[in-house]
C-alpha cells in the first residue's frame, strides 16, 4: 500500500509509522507505538547492564627488600580482592643498585604467588621491563 495511506491508518489507531527496511523495495515499514518501544528497548539494555560483572585490576605495589610478614599482610589484602572475582597486578619498581639484582625481585613475587596460589592463578609470570618488575593474578575459576 501507499505510505500515504499507511500513514493515515497509523494515525487513525493513534500509534506511528515506522520504516524498518527504507532502502527496500518497496520499502517495509511496521504500525507500533514508537515511544513504548524505546522505553521497552532503554528497560532491557538497564537490564542487561545490571547483570554484568566488571572485573577490576587491583594493584600491589612490593619492594624487594619486604620482610616476611609484610608481605604476608599484602598477600592475605589481595586474597580478598581475589575471591571478590578481580584481578590483581603486583609490581616492584628497583631503585639505584637493585637493577644489578634483578632476580632478587622475581624470587620475591614467587614468594608472594606461593602464598595467593589458592585463591587466583597467574595470569602472566614475573616480567622485567626497564626499572619495573610485574605480574598480573586472576582468580581461580572454581571461585566463581
Amino acid at each position: 500500500m501507499s505510505a500515504a495511506k499507511a500513514q493515515e491508518i497509523a494515525d487513525d489507531m493513534g500509534l506511528d509509522l515506522v520504516k524498518i527496511s527504507p532502502q527496500a523495495t518497496p520499502p517495509v515499514c511496521k504500525i507500533m507505538n514508537y515511544g513504548k518501544y524505546l522505553f521497552e528497548q532503554a528497560k532491557r539494555a538497564k537490564e542487561s547492564k545490571k547483570n554484568q560483572k566488571v572485573i577490576e585490576t587491583k594493584e600491589v605495589q612490593l619492594s624487594m627488600t619486604i620482610d616476611v610478614g609484610d608481605l604476608n599482610v599484602k598477600a592475605k589484602q589481595k586474597q580478598k580482592f581475589l575471591s571478590a572475582g578481580n584481578k590483581v597486578k603486583v609490581s616492584i619498581r628497583m631503585k639505584g643498585r637493585q637493577m644489578a639484582h634483578s632476580n632478587l625481585s622475581i624470587d620475591v613475587m614467587n614468594r608472594f604467588y606461593e602464598i595467593v596460589k589458592d585463591f587466583g592463578v597467574m595470569e602472566k609470570k614475573p616480567l622485567l621491563e626497564g626499572r619495573n618488575v610485574w605480574m598480573m593474578l586472576a582468580p581461580n575459576k572454581a571461585e566463581k
